[in-house]
C-alpha cells in the first residue's frame, strides 16, 4: 500500500497474510498478543500492529505455537495455563435464567417450550451467530447455544469448533434439526451461480453475513478449500445480520449472490441452489446445577408435540432431531 503507516486490516485479510486461520487470529487477539480495535461490527489491525507481532513472533514462533495449540485441542483435553482466562461461573438455578442463543425460528419455539414444561427457568433469548454464541458461552454469558459451524478440514459440523472453545469444560452436544444451505441468487439465475467456485467470476457482487455467524464461516471455508482470496470478491464486506437480509439485498438486485438457508429464500422469493445440508445443533454445559434442565430439554426435543410444531414450519429435516451427537466424559 502507499502510505504503509496508515494501513488497517481485517481479519481475514491478517489471516491471508499471516496464512493461518482466522480462528488463530482471533485467539491472538483474545489473549493480547496482536493488538485490534473495532470499527462498527468489524475488527482492524493496524500495519504498525500487524508488524510488531511479527517481529515478535520471528524470536518466539509465536504464530507456530499458536497453530499447533488450535489444532491440538481439537483432539486432547485442555490443559489450562496462568495466562488463560478462566471462563465465568454458570449461572445458578435460583437465578432463574436461561439464556439461549441462535437466531433460528425453532430456538423461540424451544424458548415457549421450556417455560410451558415448569423446570422454573425464565427463558431468555440472544440472537447471536454461531461462533459468538459459543464464545459468549465460554463467558459464562449463555446457557444453552446453537450452532452450524462447517469445518473445512474435516468436513464435518459444530464439534471441531466446540472442542476449541469450550476448552476444559465439560459439555453435551444435541441435534435440534438439519436444514439445507446454499446460494440466494436472483429470478433465474442470470449470471448463472451454480457453485462455490463462481465466486471467482469478476462479474459477481455478494452480499455476506457478519463475522461470527455460521453462514460466514461455511462461504470461508468454502472460499478456502476452492483457492480463492476473499478480498477479491466485490461485495464480501458488505455484512447483513441475517439470512432474511442477506435474501433480501440478492431479491432488489443490490448483489447477485449471498449464502443462507433454504427457508429464507422461499420466504422472500429468490432462487436457491442447495449445495449442503446443515447439522444444527445445541450446545450445553455439563453440571449439577442445570441438570434438570438438561433432561428437560431432551424430552422436549424427542417429544412428538416439538417436532409437529416444527414439522409445521417446513423446510427442516428432524431425523436426528434430540439424538445426542458428542458428550464429554
Amino acid at each position: 500500500m502507499a502510505n504503509h503507516q496508515a494501513a488497517s486490516y481485517t481479519t481475514e485479510e491478517i489471516a491471508d497474510l499471516l496464512k493461518v486461520s482466522k480462528l488463530t487470529v482471533y485467539d491472538l487477539i483474545k489473549k493480547g498478543d496482536l493488538r485490534a480495535y473495532r470499527v462498527g461490527r468489524q475488527m482492524r489491525i493496524d500495519a504498525d500492529d500487524l508488524e510488531a507481532y511479527k517481529d515478535k513472533s520471528k524470536s518466539g514462533g509465536l504464530i507456530e505455537k499458536q497453530e499447533k495449540v488450535i489444532s491440538e485441542t481439537a483432539e486432547k483435553p485442555f490443559q489450562r495455563t496462568e495466562s488463560t482466562p478462566p471462563p465465568r461461573p454458570y449461572q445458578p438455578a435460583s437465578q432463574r435464567k436461561l439464556i439461549i442463543s441462535g437466531q433460528d425460528i425453532t430456538l423461540d419455539l424451544l424458548a415457549n417450550a421450556i417455560e410451558r414444561c415448569g423446570t422454573g427457568y425464565r427463558p431468555l433469548r440472544s440472537y447471536t451467530g454461531s461462533l459468538n454464541s459459543l464464545l459468549a458461552m465460554y463467558e459464562g454469558e449463555a446457557d444453552i447455544v446453537s450452532t452450524h459451524l462447517f469445518d473445512g478440514e474435516t468436513g464435518t459440523y459444530n464439534i471441531p469448533y466446540i472442542k476449541r472453545i469450550l476448552t476444559g469444560r465439560e459439555f453435551i452436544v444435541i441435534n435440534l434439526l438439519s436444514r439445507s444451505a446454499g446460494l440466494f441468487v436472483q429470478k433465474n439465475n442470470p449470471k448463472n451461480i451454480r457453485t462455490w467456485k463462481d465466486f471467482s467470476k469478476p462479474s459477481i457482487r455478494m452480499v455476506n453475513r457478519e463475522i461470527g455467524s455460521g453462514a460466514r464461516v461455511l462461504l470461508d471455508e468454502k472460499l478456502r478449500l476452492e483457492g480463492i482470496i476473499p478480498r477479491n470478491v466485490e461485495g464480501y464486506h458488505t455484512e447483513e445480520m441475517s439470512h432474511i437480509a442477506v435474501a433480501s439485498n440478492v431479491a432488489s438486485g443490490f448483489a447477485d449472490v449471498g449464502v443462507g438457508i433454504e427457508k429464507a429464500a422461499a420466504l422472500v422469493g429468490v432462487d436457491f441452489i442447495p449445495l449442503v445440508q446443515e447439522q444444527y445443533d445445541l450446545v450445553m454445559y455439563k453440571t449439577p446445577e442445570n441438570e434438570i434442565v438438561r433432561h428437560s430439554i431432551l424430552s422436549i426435543l424427542r417429544s412428538p408435540e416439538f417436532q409437529n410444531e416444527i414439522g409445521a414450519l417446513g423446510g427442516y429435516d428432524l431425523s436426528l432431531t434430540g439424538t445426542i451427537i458428542y458428550e464429554t466424559e
